[in-house]
């Protein structure tokens, strides 16, 4: 009964965001939880609500109690360990801790130290419910059986990092119409795929329902929008994503092939930023599909780019039987997504690319 709890759940989630869609809408649009374009590093016309989110969380609320009550049911197997429904239930806690804040810097933005609490008590969130990188495969080794074991303190800094670098990745990358969503798409099912491999089921059917809501959003927020995910869906995304990523054994591996060039490029802005005296939580038109915008590219163009590196990275992860190979793997793409920043931050190169990206 595996399959059809999977195909129901996906398309449980992808229904009810799709039809809940322009109930959230008009409810932004009643409070003013609108997006306004006044800044250069806007790219869209119009008045376009922002929640989104609100929607898409809606669509993974429901699906992840129909994966619960499958369980019930006896279409799938228990989890084998105890504690793993104790972790999905800071999954979801987490989840709604994300959807309240981002719904309310979605209708009155907030500053960025602020910002930066609500993720770290996110972080504290998983903590509690031992959703942490305590222990992962060693990439250095061929041997599948072989795991590194972080001690406590380790795993609970690491584990902080990731969850607010993952949740400021989703937030950076949602500047394109259908680029943030579409990417946890294809990262959710690539995290549920790699999670029913390892035979943890239970992870993959909640991964499942996450990418169904992806799925029931994109025809609202695709090019051209009629409503933007907002702070409520990145924090949602960036949180499941994080979250689903690590549950024991993490894999890090996989998700840093898949989401290894919006990572890069947020890594690549704090950097730059810094360096000019800027915050890193700035807005501005910096971002990777900024630039790529500039030179010419359409939108649609632009985040099926993404779309591809992101399906490459993750048919890599599933496809290489040996950890190292992952490595190397990341290596070389990490190396190829750092020579096309640096490029296109070099205002001739910049220019030169500019005049030939049409023919292109």
């Amino acid at each position: 009964m595996l399959a059809p709890a999977a195909a129901l759940i996906f398309g449980v989630a992808a229904l009810v965001t799709w039809l809940v869609m322009p109930l959230v809408m008009r409810a932004a649009r009643a409070v003013g939880a609108v997006d306004i374009p006044k800044e250069a590093k806007h790219v869209h016309r119009g008045v376009i609500p922002r929640w989104g989110g609100v929607g898409l969380t809606l669509g993974f609320v429901v699906a992840a109690g129909l994966a619960y009550l499958v369980h019930t049911w006896g279409w799938v197997p228990q989890p084998t360990d105890p504690e793993d429904w104790w972790r999905i239930e800071g999954v979801m806690l987490g989840v709604g801790v994300a959807l309240v804040f981002g719904m309310l810097d979605d209708w009155r933005p907030m500053r960025p130290l602020p910002q930066l609490g609500f993720q770290l008590l996110l972080a504290g969130i998983a903590i509690w419910h031992v959703v942490w990188i305590e222990v992962f495969g060693n990439p250095l080794t061929s041997e599948t059986a072989e795991f590194i074991v972080l001690p406590t303190w380790a795993a609970m800094a690491f584990t902080v990092f990731w969850i607010v670098g993952m949740m400021n990745t989703v937030n950076f990358l949602d500047g394109l119409d259908g680029l943030a969503g579409g990417v946890a798409l294809i990262a959710a099912l690539l995290f549920a795929w790699h999670a029913y491999s390892l035979g943890q089921v239970t992870v993959a059917l909640f991964a499942l329902a996450l990418a169904g809501a992806c799925l029931g959003f994109l025809p609202w927020n695709f090019h051209p929008a009629r409503v933007f995910m907002g702070t409520a869906g990145a924090a949602v995304l960036g949180y499941g994503l994080a979250t689903f990523a690590i549950l024991a054994p993490a894999k890090v591996a996989t998700a840093l092939l898949i989401l290894g060039l919006p990572i890069l490029d947020v890594a690549w802005l704090v950097i730059t930023r810094t360096r000019r005296g800027q915050s890193p939580f700035q807005g501005s038109r910096d971002h990777l599909h900024h630039r790529l915008l500039d030179l010419g590219l359409s939108q649609r163009t632009i985040v099926l780019l993404f779309y591809a590196f992101a399906l490459i990275g993750g048919a890599l992860a599933i496809l290489l039987p040996i950890r190292v190979y992952k490595l190397y793997a990341i290596i070389v793409l990490a190396a190829l997504g750092l020579l096309v920043l640096w490029a296109l931050s070099r205002p001739a190169l910049r220019a030169r690319l500019h005049r030939q990206a049409p023919d292109a």
